[in-house]
């Protein structure tokens, strides 16, 4: 991969750059290490038995190849609404790139929701007894005040929640480090796949579901429009975030594998917790609740500002109605966007039950990452004047194939799921055009009456 390193102009935006490279980097790290981390080694545990580590590094290599074509895409095209600009670009199609960013949109407000009850549940039980969905709602409420404060109030908070919920993970490395010093655990777990299943295909099924653990980055390029330097910024951001997040991952499945056998791992419903409490070392099993609590509310947060600010820039490519595209003029965050997301997740947290939608919604991402990677093949022949990010070609091919694998261990269900949103997605994108066609309608048949209305007066005064 290369970096054309002139960046150029900056292109005009309405929206405040300011977000720095150390604060992007932090940003996509936060989505990245989300909550799914602090739970994730006990399924993985049963597809891969000891191997927690290979189907984390494999995983990692599949997502850098969809990362790769983000990369040249948003430092090409450096708008809000990134993947649905990406295949309005490409496709020339309306209705396909409304279809996309809809996709994202329902992802990233089901996953916020989802975040909220969890927020809500067990971690804060520990602190609180409170029924889950008022609580669930409030969080959202203060995420929405957060959000529409600033991008660079919401980047400060999430620069310290992602410290913390990396701390989290540090501790499950650092505290079994100990324990293997004092003569504890057993390494030759790493190497131990389940019996009767081959390590080849152990580490496949297993990337499967780690693959979901990698699912955030692609919302930084919301966010491109307030990026400081972003042609220069955005790649050593993306990719130095994904590594990192790929390091800590590797970190923990050994670590866990060690300090656990697959078969405790599996009954643990807190895995890492586990973990670290098998250590004998003694941590206090608050500290990790409060952990978990901040990884998820950052998790929430991001995804948040990412479906804001997703929204707005739909609307500023005429997919949604201008309205969402209204900004506060002080704070020059997208306030319209930021209320309507908010609401639609409040709305979905009283569906409680959202284990099959979250299904749903890794169904959904993989479209859109297969449209990127097909994007950034269409777009090679669209020449632009700025320098930007270029991939190497066999990524994003590679990036299609890596799509394609994953859509195909979908449940049946889940598939029926998408088809269901998919189709909401088309009557809302019917509708929204039809509102636009009326509206033209009605402007122009003021023009005319203007015009013989104007005509009459200067008969009549001749």
């Amino acid at each position: 991969m290369t970096t054309e390193t002139a960046p150029g102009a900056e292109a005009p935006t309405r929206l405040r750059r300011a977000i720095t490279g150390p604060l992007l980097f932090a940003f996509i790290l936060g989505d990245v290490l989300g909550a799914g981390i602090y739970a994730l080694m006990g399924v993985l545990s049963e597809k891969v038995g000891g191997l927690l580590w290979a189907p984390m590094l494999l995983a990692l290599l599949l997502a850098l190849l969809t990362a790769g074509s983000y990369a040249e895409l948003v430092t090409k095209y450096p708008r809000a609404g990134g993947s649905a600009v990406f295949a309005e670009r490409a496709f020339r199609n309306p209705m396909v790139s409304f279809l996309v960013g809809f996709s994202m949109l329902a992802a990233g407000v089901t996953s916020a929701a989802g975040l909220a009850l969890a927020f809500a549940g067990d971690y804060f039980g520990t602190f609180i007894d409170l029924p889950a969905i008022p609580v669930a709602i409030a969080f959202l409420a203060v995420v929405a005040l957060l959000n529409a404060r600033g991008i660079r109030e919401s980047m400060g908070a999430n620069l310290v929640m992602t410290a913390i919920e990396l701390s989290g993970l540090v501790i499950v490395i650092a505290v079994v480090a100990i324990f293997v010093g004092g003569g504890g655990g057993d390494v030759s777990r790493v190497t131990q796949a389940p019996e009767g299943t081959s390590v080849g295909m152990a580490v496949l099924s297993g990337a499967v579901i780690a693959y979901y653990s990698f699912v955030g980055f692609e919302t930084s390029a919301n966010m491109i429009e307030e990026v400081k330097n972003p042609r220069r910024t955005y790649p050593r951001a993306l990719f130095g975030a994904l590594a990192t997040a790929g390091a800590v991952y590797v970190l923990v499945g050994l670590a866990s594998s060690i300090a656990l056998p697959a078969s405790e791992l599996q009954e643990s419903s807190g895995p890492l917790l586990a973990v670290v409490e098998a250590t004998g070392v003694n941590i206090p099993s608050w500290l990790f609740s409060l952990i978990a609590l901040v990884a998820v509310a950052n998790g929430a947060l991001l995804t948040m500002i990412m479906v804001s600010r997703l929204t707005y820039g739909m609307a500023e490519q005429d997919l949604l109605p201008a309205a969402l595209g209204h900004v506060l003029p002080n704070r020059k965050t997208p306030w319209v966007a930021i209320l309507t997301t908010t609401l639609v997740a409040m709305g979905l947290t009283l569906v409680g039950d959202l284990a099959t939608l979250a299904e749903t919604v890794v169904l959904l991402l993989l479209f859109v990452f297969l449209s990127v990677n097909v994007s950034v093949l269409v777009l090679r022949r669209d020449d632009v004047d700025q320098d930007h990010f270029r991939v190497w070609t066999f990524v994003p091919v590679l990036g299609v194939a890596s799509c394609i694998l994953l859509l195909t261990q979908q449940r049946p269900i889940v598939w029926l799921f998408g088809a269901i949103l998919l189709a909401v997605g088309v009557v809302l994108f019917l509708l929204a055009r039809w509102g636009r066609n009326r509206s033209a309608a009605t402007k122009t048949t003021h023009t005319d009456t203007t015009r013989t209305d104007t005509t009459e007066e200067n008969h009549d005064h001749a």
